[in-house]
């Protein structure tokens, strides 16, 4: 994991939560701590680590990620256990 991906992951636990964070870094940061990418139908995507699975859909028009995203995301990343 990079300083960047570090960043990333600073904000995604970082209290309150930011909605303001762009989704192609946590795609990033979800891929440097190993996760498989599986392109869905549309803007769904799916992120699989050992035998857990997190979907999602890629926001869209815009870029950044919304608060409930972002708290799927802190969710999935505990659950796999990534540690700050």
């Amino acid at each position: 994991m990079n300083n960047k991906h570090r960043k990333t992951l600073d904000a995604l636990l970082a209290d309150p939560i930011n909605g303001n964070i762009e989704w192609m870094r946590i795609e990033s940061l979800l891929n440097a701590l190993g996760c498989r990418t599986v392109e869905g139908p549309g803007s769904a995507v799916t992120f699989e680590y050992q035998s857990q699975r997190a979907n999602f859909h890629r926001p869209h028009p815009g870029k950044e990620a919304l608060r409930y995203r972002i708290k799927a995301v802190r969710e999935f990343i505990e659950k796999i256990g990534v540690a700050p």
